[in-house]
C-alpha cells in the first residue's frame, strides 16, 4: 500500500513541478480536478441487469494535468502550424473510485438456498490509479482558449497503473464456512489487494468560463486487465469479460501559465 501511494505522490509531484522545469520549452499547463458516480460491471450480480448496474454505482475523483504546445504562455503565440501541437494535449492523471457490491438478478431474487446466498453477500472494492493519456481536440486548442469557441469537445486513451482492494463478507457466516459462500463462487475467491493496469478511453467538452478556467463533462470507460478487481474470479464458461468501469464525471480545469 505504501509504495503505491509513493508512486502516485510522485506522479502528482512531478506534474506539479514540470510546469516550472518545462517552461523554457513553451508548454503550457492546466491542472484540474473531476469528480462523479462510476458504475462497477464485476461479477456480483448479472452483468446486464438494469437493477445490478444502478445499485452497484459507486463514485470516483481524480486530478488531472494537462500539457500542450498550442501557442507561448508569454506571448500567447502560436509556434507552429503543426496539427498535433494544435490539437493534442498530454494528459497525467490520479484518481480513486469506491464502490459497495451486492448481487442483483434473476438467480439473486429466487427464494432459493442459492437466492440466500447471493442476497447475504456483500462486497467492496476500492481503486487507486494512475496513469498517461493523449487528449485530442476537434477545434484548436488556442483558438478554443480565445473564445474563437465556447464548446470544445474531445477524446482521449491512455493507460493507466491501478492498485485494488477488495473485501467481502456474508450474514450468514463466514465464506468459507459451508453452505454460505454460493456455488459457483467455490475456488473463485481472491481477497487480497493486487495491482494490474487498464486501458482507459474517454470523451467529453469543456466549456469556457472565463480566461482561465473551464468546465467540463466527461463519459470514462476503464477496462482492466484482470476480473478480480472485487475478488470474485469465476472461473466457469459464462465469465466471458474482465471488470471494468463506466465512469460520468464533472470537472474544473485552471490555465496555470497562459
Amino acid at each position: 500500500m505504501s509504495k503505491t501511494k509513493a508512486i502516485f505522490f510522485f506522479t502528482l509531484i512531478l506534474s506539479l513541478w514540470s510546469g516550472k522545469t518545462f517552461g523554457q520549452l513553451h508548454i503550457g499547463h492546466e491542472i484540474g480536478t473531476f469528480l462523479g458516480p462510476a458504475g462497477f460491471f464485476t461479477d456480483y450480480g448479472e452483468r446486464w441487469n438494469v437493477r445490478n448496474n444502478l445499485e452497484n454505482e459507486g463514485f470516483g475523483i481524480g486530478l488531472v494535468h494537462y500539457m500542450n504546445l498550442a501557442f507561448k504562455p508569454e506571448c500567447s503565440c502560436r509556434p507552429t502550424k503543426l496539427f498535433f501541437t494544435k490539437h493534442f494535449r498530454l494528459r497525467t492523471e490520479i484518481n480513486y473510485l469506491k464502490s459497495k457490491l451486492d448481487h442483483y438478478g434473476p438467480v439473486a431474487s429466487k427464494d432459493t438456498e442459492g437466492g440466500r446466498q447471493l442476497r447475504a453477500m456483500h462486497g467492496n472494492t476500492e481503486l487507486f490509479q494512475g496513469g498517461l493519456a493523449l487528449e485530442y481536440h476537434l477545434f484548436g486548442i488556442k483558438e478554443a482558449r480565445d473564445f474563437a469557441t465556447l464548446f470544445s469537445p474531445y477524446i482521449s486513451l491512455g493507460v493507466h497503473y491501478v492498485y485494488y482492494n477488495p473485501s467481502a463478507y456474508s450474514d450468514l457466516g463466514p465464506l468459507d464456512s459451508p453452505k454460505v459462500l454460493f456455488p459457483t463462487f467455490e475456488d473463485g475467491l481472491f481477497m487480497e489487494p493486487g495491482h494490474t493496469f487498464a486501458i482507459v478511453g474517454s470523451g467529453g467538452v469543456r466549456y469556457r468560463l472565463g480566461r482561465y478556467n473551464d468546465l467540463m463533462l466527461e463519459a470514462r470507460a476503464h477496462y482492466y486487465d484482470t476480473d478480480k478487481l472485487e475478488g470474485l474470479d469465476v472461473q466457469k464458461p459464462q465469465n466471458k469479460f474482465n471488470d471494468f468501469v463506466l465512469w460520468l464525471a464533472v470537472g474544473y480545469v485552471y490555465y496555470l501559465n497562459f
